[in-house]
Formats: structure tokens, sequence, C-alpha cells
């Protein structure tokens, strides 16, 4: 026998070993192109946004989703491409076609040539994770879904959920507070999507049952302090409204 195959037949074992390292290698630097070009992507595509849909919005849900991620199983390459992908096209801009977000997300994936598969679970993520009204309910579910669902929900609570919710709610010309208009709790889809309440309604016909619907248990603890914190601004608003401070 050779000395080369006495050699190679000798280490195959750590031969083995650093072949199987090199392919997960090449395939993380794949992995990370991806998302380095999808992240490129969406900078350019939210150039011109507006701000509570803006780059800085899709980095914050970003890092949320790679924070939740990191005590769930889970396609890692899904939820990044989600939470980057997330807020590429809003169909309230698009006389609201539902479909030009998971179209584009769609087109773009393949330029890149991610696998069917990864391409298929992101657009499922997308056309189902959206909070549309209150009796919503959920076809499709996976790991993915509930992190990045949760790393969404997440960023309209706390200080930034509450400076998101009254820029948008002032671009829309709402009222800030009309004690004689009260929540609705039991919207249709159509209701929710062409709602003109005030903005104080959206704190109770979303933002505060955001807690009890989170999916992961990182989730849950991160939403727990940002649901109080609404809870205690909204005792303020109130106060201030009716001049007792």
């Amino acid at each position: 026998m050779k000395l080369l195959e006495r050699t190679l037949l000798n280490n195959y074992p750590k031969i083995l070993k650093v072949i199987i390292f090199s392919q997960k290698l090449r395939m993380g630097k794949s992995c990370w192109n991806i998302i380095s070009e999808t992240e490129s992507f969406v900078k350019n595509e939210l150039a011109q946004a507006e701000w509570w849909h803006d780059w800085w919005h899709i980095l914050r849900v970003w890092n949320l989703a790679k924070r939740i991620a990191q005590h769930e199983e889970c396609n890692l390459l899904v939820v990044e491409l989600w939470a980057l992908l997330h807020d590429i096209a809003d169909s309230k801009f698009y006389d609201g076609d539902e479909e030009i977000w998971p179209r584009k997300a769609r087109i773009f994936l393949m330029s890149l040539d991610v696998e069917e598969e990864v391409i298929m679970h992101v657009e499922n993520i997308i056309k189902h994770i959206s909070f549309k009204w209150g009796n919503h309910i959920q076809t499709f579910k996976s790991p993915e879904l509930d992190i990045v669902q949760d790393a969404d929900r997440l960023d309209a609570l706390w200080a930034i959920g509450i400076a998101r919710t009254f820029n948008y709610w002032g671009h829309t010309w709402r009222e800030l507070y009309n004690p004689n208009i009260h929540p609705n709790l039991n919207m249709t889809k159509e209701e929710y999507k062409h709602n003109t309440a005030p903005t104080i309604n959206h704190f109770y016909e979303k933002l505060l049952l955001l807690k009890e619907r989170m999916n992961t248990a990182t989730g849950k603890k991160l939403a727990e302090h940002r649901h109080q914190f609404m809870e205690q601004y909204l005792e303020e608003f109130y106060k201030e409204w009716n001049g007792e401070v």
C-alpha cells in the first residue's frame, strides 16, 4: 500500500471532521452573504421610509429576533430573513394589496438563489403573522414565526412603541383622545383596517393586548416590563388630561 493511501486511511476520522467543518464553514459563509445582501437591499428600499417602519425599526426587530432565537430551536436564516424583509412593502401604502409584501420578498430571495424551502417558509410567515383584527385566527405556525412575531410585537411596546404610535396617528390626522369615543375590542378585519378612532384608543385595541399574545418564554418576559411601562404612561396621561397634576 502506498504511503499516501495508508496515511489517508489512518487519519480518515480526522480528515472527515475537517471536511464536515469546511462544509459547515462554507454554508455559514453562504448564509452570511445572503443576510449581508438582504441588509443592503432593505436599507436601500427603506431609505425614504416613514419613521415608524424605517430601517431603524427593522434593526430593532432584527436584534430582538436574534436575541429570542438564542433560546429557541429554529432555523436562524429564516428568522433573520423575515426580520430584515418584514416591512419592505406595507399593504397600507399599496391600496391594501396584501400580496405585494410576500411577492416582493420572493422575487428578491430568488435573485439570491435562496433555497425554495426557505423562501416558502418566509412567505408563509409573512402571510400569517400580522395583527389584523381582534378575532383573527392563525392557520400557520412554526417556531420561526413565533420568534419573529414576538420581536415585531415587542417593538410596538415600551417607550419607542409609544413614540411610533403617536408618530403614525399624527401622520393620519387622528384625534389624540376623545373620552366620548370608546375603544372597540371586537373589530372585524375591515373595521381594523379602516379604523379612525383617536390615538389613545389604539393602546386598548392593540398595544395592551400584545403581552398576552406573546409566543416564546423570552418574548413574554420582555413584554411584561414594557406592558407595565405603557400602563404607567396611560395613568399619567389621564392625570394630565383631567388637570390632576
